[in-house]
């Protein structure tokens, strides 16, 4: 509960190492974090200190890690800080800063990348004859949607309206209506009653 979370964004600085234990897959490579400042005199971006963090990965992030990354990518990891004083030989103590990753992404901001997902084993009695459902076209037509639901969503092909799943018939569900509320009764009016 009381973890710090962090998110970096730097570039790669080792190629991932790959691991394949008995508690599942590991991957470790280390990340620059570089900070940046305007220099006014040289009027341009200027380099500042650098920090270097050991991201670690595990099970699935781990092969996707490798798959993914090489040296020098832009990245942002997230994850929670770990920071580590050991002592060593011939040093008083050494200090480490690791994250244990959480996600790791590219940083689009400067470049392009093309995701693709990675191959999952098929569930039990799920062959390789499944039928497939098209994806949607998430594209906004050139020149602007017409219609009525111009710029409020995807439009779908005819087919590839998704298809509605029905309720199975062996679990009938009450819908609630409005509760009836009593008519109130009027008022009864009391004539006077002459006193002789």
């Amino acid at each position: 509960m009381n973890e710090t979370m962090v998110c970096a964004v730097g570039n790669v600085a080792t190629q991932p190492v790959y691991r394949d234990l008995a508690a599942g897959a590991s991957a470790r490579f280390r990340l620059a974090v570089t900070s940046r400042y305007w220099d006014r005199e040289k009027a341009t971006w200027t380099d500042g200190h650098t920090n270097f963090f050991t991201v670690w990965a595990n099970r699935q992030l781990a092969t996707n890690a490798m798959a993914s990354l090489n040296v020098g990518d832009p990245v942002m990891v997230q994850g929670r800080l770990k920071v580590r004083t050991e002592q060593r030989e011939g040093q008083q103590n050494w200090t480490s800063a690791d994250i244990d990753a959480v996600a790791i992404g590219h940083d689009i901001s400067r470049g392009t990348s093309a995701f693709r997902r990675s191959g999952r084993p098929d569930p039990a009695g799920a062959g390789a004859g499944a039928p497939t459902r098209p994806e949607p076209d998430w594209e906004t037509p050139a020149g602007g949607a017409t219609g009525s639901g111009a710029g409020t969503g995807p439009e779908f092909e005819p087919d590839q309206v998704p298809t509605p799943v029905p309720a199975p018939a062996s679990a009938p569900v009450a819908v609630p209506g409005p509760a009836a509320k009593p008519k109130p009764k009027p008022a009864r009016r009391r004539e006077p009653v002459a006193v002789t």
